[in-house]
């Protein structure tokens, strides 16, 4: 389909009819300042009225009440933000955008004005939360729509903010019953069914919802009880891999022919199911006493099992893999466009990936009002989450010792050298014979037949727990523009830790060409490929038909690591309200001064007595380090106020984001390695308990024009200088502490011999400048004419650039690199598209909603988890997702209050691809087909 991109010029255009005709309504509205609120007071939702426009409307009232240049979602009803997921929901705001997980298609990482996810800072109420990834934010996928009334984004600093990002600080906010005016119960179901027009089987999900909202004791005790639980079925997804578009030079008739070197392709069945709950008192027994508990818990399963072929077609992929010959060959510009390749040996893949996660969040907030003058606030948090990772692992296929007259061939058609994807093979082998795939080691991957691997597992294990303590202080104030004040301290304690186990499966036996038959008679077609494979669960067959060798080398033991942080923060900010050459203006400034105290540990293998790979012959020890630092964090905003609702605001500060804890390591592993400009050579992967955090300045720029509590327009633009960035750096290290006369050394090149090498670890190093601007409407039509009453559209478009560059070289480990790897030197900063933009056109009247969004990224660097669930780079083409809703409230009769509704999400069944360097061969594809969900809403 062709690209969706809003045109600044066209929307500026649109824009300018519409205010025309609004001043004439507009010209009576009240132009006078906002009263003056306590922040905490201040950016409360209030959610009371159903609707998309009521939505709409609280959320306008944030925006437009704010000291801080912010975007926000409101709930358009009692539980109900308008998508399925809070990642959804924020990347309708402008300059924010989402990424699909690979795995399971959702919406789950959030990039704001082109940085990476890790640039946010995460809050629930105010607070840090723990994560249940190597990163320091929590997947935003476990927090249900449902649960969440509101959601801020800040784009500038704030000094009374804690855990702020570089990027932004995303606040989720849950409800709060005393801001009701009555009893309120609301409860949904719905029915979902999965991956229409995926390839595959279609899926199915429901979900249940039911949230309580009441007021005691003459309102001076609120409850609010929130509940969700949903399952999911995804039925099937399709899924290709090019092996990063690689081709082979074969020899033929004399000449060579470029041949595909191999490829996998596979069908992913997914299950996953999530409960969740959020709970919050409120006790005011007077005006001057508030004390408020939040609870928030989160528990889910998530299981995906994958059944597929790989190997390679041209070329070899294993010691048990001998090189093809190719025959029966067209060719054509030194392209084999088709032919059979001889001596094939593919892989039946039966993986299993299942992680079980819980975040458990406390929240307790007290406020006193001393005097007419003083209040006095404290706040004290819990947040504790954990991941337990299971990936199972096993090949089948012919031994390793099987005879090369038996070995099968591989026809290809269809091939020009560039589309990868739209090859058709065809073995010569029926794979979904348990008589021809047999579980056993295929390729040799163990390295000989005295260490067999059928398979492989791994068992990771992450925890995360965060506690906050803080303590504030609040002052009236009359001195000019002074209004008041807020000065305090904060203090964070965090110790997350990722540990497990990981090693090669083995069939149970004592010769190393062991073998066994796959359980049961199940087959599965691999992938949109059309080839059939015998398909099995590997649950359980450890013991029964597999053996674990546990895998104890320097690049296992570095993968466990521990880290700890103690952050001091002392702060103080003012706020304004005062008039500059007639302008009234509003505002604050102030200051956060953050000592941070940090410490890690990680595993070094004895290389000088180790011998293998076991316990027993591979001893190590435990490497700690760490450093502490002060941060100095000025920030200012303030907002003019140009006369008839138009508002220009101004923020200037300085920010950090702190490393990802897995960078933070202070493991250290090395091996000869070829990737090197010198190959080969010795090259190690470290940690660096010493990395300070990411440094920037900013300054923000924004005019804003509302119309009432309607709508409004808004133009930014913004400026960050990243004075600090860090990157993995290789630099030249002597390893001859860690060495011993049995440590293997390279025996060719200027390094023979030599124990001097390259260490690759997390480094401050420079940064550079990004900038960009952002364009933001969002209006009903009523404005114009009462003849569109009820129709309305949001549209946003953000362009964002930067000069920061960042090597690929430092992206390289000895197991994990990625996908453009030695295809490009260098890459952007990872989340960066140039281009993000949206556009939502609804109608409403009448108990009748309907509204068609569409959201588009360009091609940007991003993120994923590989079999080990390490994070790697890849480059992600830019992807254009389009969601339909629909929904009917009876507006009378006994059927009052009950909504029904129905979505389609995905609706272009755009899929998820990867490519290495050009954008237009995709290597890697993922089509998880177009959802479709009916449900029904019940509030009195």
């Amino acid at each position: 389909m062709t690209p969706f991109r809003l045109k600044p010029v066209a929307a500026a255009c649109a824009l300018l009819l519409l205010a025309h005709s609004a001043q004439a309504q507009q010209a009576a509205a009240d132009d006078s300042k906002p009263e003056t609120k306590p922040k905490a007071e201040a950016d409360v939702a209030v959610v009371t009225v159903a609707g998309i426009r009521r939505g709409i409307e609280e959320a306008i009232s944030i925006k437009k009440n704010s000291s801080s240049i912010v975007e926000a979602i409101s709930a358009e009803d009692i539980g109900k933000l308008p998508d399925n997921t809070v990642a959804e929901s924020i990347s309708r705001l402008s300059g924010v955008t989402t990424q699909r997980n690979k795995t399971n298609g959702k919406a789950t990482d959030v990039s704001v004005r082109g940085l990476s996810p890790s640039f946010n800072g995460s809050l629930l109420n105010g607070r840090e939360q723990a994560s249940t990834s190597d990163a320091r934010s929590p997947e935003f996928d476990l927090f249900p729509s449902e649960l969440t009334g509101s959601v801020l984004v800040y784009k500038t600093p704030d000094a009374s903010l804690m855990g702020q990002g570089l990027a932004s600080t995303i606040d989720l906010r849950t409800l709060r019953p005393l801001d009701f005016g009555k009893r309120v119960l609301a409860a949904s179901a719905r029915k979902e069914r999965i991956g229409f027009d995926s390839g595959s089987d279609i899926g199915s999900g429901h979900r249940v919802t039911f949230t309580y909202v009441d007021q005691f004791a003459n309102r001076t005790i609120g409850l609010s009880l929130g509940l969700t639980k949903f399952k999911q079925d995804n039925g099937g997804e399709l899924k290709f891999d090019s092996w990063g578009g690689g081709t082979t030079d074969m020899p033929y008739e004399g000449g060579t022919a470029k041949a595909p070197s191999g490829f996998l392709a596979e069908t992913s069945r997914r299950k996953n199911d999530r409960d969740g709950a959020s709970l919050t008192l409120q006790y005011k027994p007077n005006q001057n006493f508030r004390s408020t508990v939040d609870v928030f818990y989160s528990r889910g399963d998530e299981s995906t099992k994958k059944t597929g072929i790989e190997g390679a077609v041209a070329g070899s992929t294993g010691l048990y893999d001998p090189i093809g010959v190719l025959s029966n060959a067209v060719v054509s510009n030194g392209v084999a466009t088709s032919g059979t390749i001889s001596n094939y040996k593919a892989d039946v893949r039966n993986h299993v990936y299942s992680n079980t996660d819980r975040l458990a969040s406390f929240g307790w907030n007290n406020e006193l009002k001393l005097d007419d003058k003083w209040r006095a606030e404290a706040d004290l948090s819990y947040s504790h989450g954990v991941k337990n990772i299971s990936n199972y692992e096993t090949t089948a296929g012919q031994p390793g010792n099987v005879p090369a007259g038996q070995l099968g061939s591989v026809t290809f058609s269809g091939f020009n050298g560039t589309n990868f994807a739209n090859v058709v093979y065809k073995p010569s082998l029926d794979y979904s014979n348990r008589n021809v795939a047999v579980l056993t080691d295929v390729d040799g991957w163990g390295g000989g037949p005295t260490s067999p691997q059928a398979g492989y597992v791994s068992l990771p294990n992450i925890d995360d727990t965060v506690k906050s303590l803080r303590l504030t202080a609040h002052r009236e104030l009359d001195w000019g523009p002074l209004v008041s004040t807020h000065f305090g301290v904060n203090y964070t304690k965090r110790d997350k830790s990722r540990t497990g186990q990981e090693g090669r499966l083995s069939v149970k036996g004592s010769d190393g060409y062991a073998s066994a038959a796959i359980p049961g008679t199940a087959v599965e077609q691999a992938g949109a490929s059309g080839i059939m494979v015998a398909s099995f669960d590997p649950t359980g067959t450890l013991g029964s038909i597999y053996e674990l060798n546990r895998w104890v080398d320097s690049t296992v033991l570095a993968r466990d690591w521990t880290v700890g942080e103690k952050v001091a923060t002392a702060y103080a900010m003012a706020d304004l309200d005062g008039s500059l050459m007639s302008l009234p203006y509003s505002g604050n400034f102030g200051l956060q001064v953050v000592n941070t105290k940090q410490e890690a540990s990680g595993n070094q293998v004895d290389l000088a007595n180790c011998t293998g790979i076991t316990v027993e012959t591979c001893p190590y020890s435990v490497r700690t380090g760490g450093t502490s630092y002060t941060n100095v964090l000025p920030s200012l905003n303030i907002a003019f106020d140009l006369g008839h609702e138009q508002k220009l605001r101004l923020g200037a500060g300085k920010q950090i984001s702190r490393a990802n804890l897995d960078n933070m390591k202070a493991s250290l592993d090395f091996s000869v390695q070829n990737a090197t400009s010198v190959a080969p050579a010795l090259s190690g992967f470290a940690g660096n308990p010493e990395l300070k955090p990411y440094q920037a300045r900013s300054l923000d720029l924004s005019y804003e024009k509302y119309f009432g509590k309607k709508g409004y327009v808004s133009f930014a633009g913004f400026m960050k200088k990243l004075d600090n960035y860090i990157i993995n750096a290789p630099e030249q290290f002597d390893f001859k502490p860690y060495t011993s006369a049995n440590t293997p050394l390279p025996t060719t090149g200027p390094f023979a011999g030599s124990t001097v090498g390259f260490l690759t670890k997390p480094q401050n190093g420079s940064g550079g400048n990004m900038h960009g601007y952002e364009f933001a409407l969002n209006v009903p039509f009523s404005l114009a004419t009462d003849w569109l009453d009820g129709f309305g559209a949001a549209a946003n478009y953000s362009f964002t650039d930067s000069s920061v560059r960042l090597p690929t070289s430092g992206f390289v480990s000895p197991q994990n690199s990625p996908v453009f790897n030695g295809a490009v030197s260098d890459i952007s900063l990872p989340g960066l598209s140039k281009h993000v933009s949206s556009l939502r056109l609804y109608y409403e009247n009448n108990g009748l909603q309907l509204a068609w969004a569409a959201h588009r990224r360009s091609s940007f660097v991003g993120q994923i988890l590989d079999y080990r669930s390490d994070s790697q780079f890849t480059f992600i083409k830019g992807e254009t997702i389009v969601d339909l809703q629909a929904s009917y409230e009876f507006q009378r009769g006994w059927l009052k209050g009950v909504s029904v509704f129905l979505q389609g999400h995905n609706w272009t069944n755009e899929p998820f691809r990867e490519y290495t360097s050009d954008p237009n061969q995709i290597t890697n594809t993922v089509v998880y087909g177009r959802t479709y969900t009916a449900g029904l809403n019940f509030k009195f």
